[in-house]
């Protein structure tokens, strides 16, 4: 049976990210990015698709883990009748430029996992398991010994990638290879594995000491930068902390998750892949960002954001790859049987090709906020800007996919129109606020006939909906606020709390839509979405509900992992985290319901 989702842990070099099971087994790896082809996949199938496994040979030996503070280094406690062991598990990040201190460029050379035994008391033995399958499970490796009985190596070879494993005799056993490794009380053991080109020599070894205090100390001089005030300290420097992990250090894309395919419907086909960089995420993202201080990335989001985009504005996408690719065609993957049976398991995401007239809004509120922040305009960035203006007034009479990126007929949705409003009205805001040059009277014109198409067309009986011709609402319109065209507590904003509560909510959790009307046009069902719950914390909180949104809050957080990793979507009813992981969505939400909660104690007080 796959492991739980929320019983995985994430390690990650600002590249790429290995997951760890609760078990010890790294069960997902792709290399050298995050959106690489998998050397390791029996996250979306069982172990003939690829994994790690390192655990003591005792089968009823117990674990407890953490993080090592504010890092990605993972430790792991062992306890058996025998002994206690530690094992602690990183992705090297290089040393600072001594120049720039910057991290120095790795380029595509290698990609490291470094697993290091410490005995603690007694003796314990591990047993490893290595199974190696290549491109997304489809290309099983020539594996040959090259070590020496002294210094034990194993390295695997299939078409452009190549693996090398250093620091434990390892034998074959089916298509597997097995082997173990012993720790006393003050011993040590270190298990390294390292990605290269298969066409380049492998990378000589690392000095694991040397790697550890310095990926440590990349981690902690990057969280040193967080300025939080507030309740849920630890909560949202973990969230920082993970939305960093997933930001691309060389390119600045930020990834929406670090999976593929983990489903939304358990054996049904809401299987997406999330590992690329959705205009809207990498946005509300980059403002969570700037509003904890952290303006370097703010700055390196909008550098990746001007080559992503750059050429024609008719080409914008709502989403690239991690350098700005554009070309993320979906396509199915039947090499993985998927996880617990949900298939299919597909690479690339056909929403690169859809219309989202919401990612006008959101690019430009996101750039506006790093302007006022004090990140200054460039000519090309604030000429991005009103191109993508230019391009949003073509298509204002075109319905859309919306934020949900629904599969069925294209609507004129609720919060589209809004963010398109949005668009203009700090379009408008830049040239008579901040002094920029543009054609102010031109876009109020617009913005102004948008608020009066939403307010004919976008409400009914008093209640905002979720597009024109329903009087269904969907949780986007928790988000109308935080845009600036209404107050939180605007009578059609509280309606629609009062129908979200009514229609969306499930065990106290809030629901993307209701997936029964059809309009997603997916069969299944799905669960509620933990970033729509963050955000109904965030309007109780700015409305005067406080008690409610401390106890929304308290219980979300409460559904974090052990080392603080929240997934897409929740199961009340199984109690399990559900979708890709972690999601950045989730972790940027529930930094901002954070954030409204603080406010809200700084107001009374």
């Amino acid at each position: 049976m796959s492991a739980p989702i929320e019983d995985y842990a994430l390690l990650g070099d600002g590249r790429t990210a290995a997951l760890v099971s609760r078990a010890g087994s790294i069960d997902w790896l792709c290399a050298p990015r995050l959106d690489s082809a998998s050397l390791f996949g029996s996250l979306l199938g069982d172990v003939e698709q690829g994994h790690w496994t390192l655990r003591p040979a005792d089968p009823d030996a117990t674990a407890t883990r953490r993080y090592d503070g504010d890092t990605f280094c993972l430790v792991t406690r062992w306890e058996s009748a025998e002994g206690v062991a530690e094992v602690t598990e990183w992705m090297p990040i290089p040393p600072r430029d001594d120049t720039t201190g910057a991290p120095a460029p790795q380029g595509g050379d290698r990609t490291d996992v470094i697993r290091r035994i410490a005995g603690v008391s007694g003796r314990m033995a591990f047993r490893q398991e290595l199974r190696f399958r290549f491109d997304y499970a489809r290309a099983l490796p020539w594996v040959r010994q090259t070590g020496t009985d002294l210094a034990p190596e194993l390295t695997a070879t299939a078409g452009p990638d190549a693996v090398v494993v250093r620091g434990g005799a390892l034998y074959p056993h089916g298509h597997s290879h097995v082997g173990t490794v012993e720790v006393g009380a003050g011993e040590h053991a270190a298990l390294t594995l390292t990605w290269f080109p298969s066409y380049r020599p492998a990378p000589p070894p690392l000095d694991v000491g040397a790697s550890g205090r310095e990926t440590a100390a990349w981690w902690r001089d990057w969280a040193d930068g967080i300025a939080h005030e507030g309740g849920h300290q630890e909560d949202v420097r973990r969230s920082l902390l993970i939305l960093r992990a997933l930001t691309n250090r060389e390119t600045g894309g930020i990834a929406a998750a670090a999976t593929t395919s983990l489903p939304e419907d358990f054996g049904g086909e809401r299987n997406w892949d999330y590992r690329y960089v959705w205009l809207r995420d990498a946005a509300l993202t980059l403002e969570a960002l700037l509003g904890h201080g952290l303006a370097d990335e703010a700055r390196a989001w909008r550098d990746w954001l001007l080559r992503a985009v750059a050429g024609d504005p008719a080409d914008l996408q709502i989403m690239y790859g991690l350098a700005g690719e554009r070309d993320l065609r979906e396509r199915d993957m039947p090499s993985f049987p998927g996880y617990a049976g949900s298939v299919p398991v597909r690479v690339g995401n056909g929403a690169a090709e859809q219309f989202q007239a919401d990612v006008f809004g959101e690019v430009l509120m996101t750039l506006g906020a790093a302007r006022r922040a004090g990140l200054a305009e460039s000519e090309r960035s604030w000429s991005l800007q009103r191109v993508m203006l230019r391009q949003a007034e073509k298509q204002l009479d075109r319905p859309d996919n919306g934020m949900w990126e629904i599969r069925g007929d294209p609507q004129f949705f609720t919060h589209s129109r809004v963010s398109l409003w949005a668009a203009f009205d700090r379009g408008v805001s830049a040239v008579e606020t901040d002094g920029l040059h543009g054609p102010a009277d031109r876009w109020r014109e617009v913005r102004d006939r948008l608020r009066a198409e939403i307010d004919e067309h976008g409400v009914r009986d008093g209640c905002f909906v979720q597009h024109s011709g329903t009087d269904e609402v969907d949780a986007a319109l928790l988000l109308i606020p935080r845009t600036g065209y209404c107050a939180p507590d605007d009578p059609r904003m509280l309606a629609a709390v009062e129908r979200i509560e009514q229609t969306l909510m499930r065990d106290g959790l809030v629901m993307r839509y209701r997936t029964a009307t059809g309009v997603d046009g997916l069969a299944g069902s799905e669960h509620p979405f933990l970033a729509c719950s963050f955000w109904l914390v965030e309007q109780y909180a700015v409305t005067g509900r406080t008690a409610e949104a401390e106890a929304l809050m308290d219980r979300l957080c409460g559904l974090r992992n052990d080392v603080g990793l929240l997934s897409e979507e929740y199961d009340p009813i199984g109690r399990r985290q559900v979708g890709n992981t972690p999601q950045a969505f989730s972790h940027l939400s529930l930094i901002r319901a954070a954030d409204a909660l603080a406010a809200r104690r700084h107001r009374k007080r």
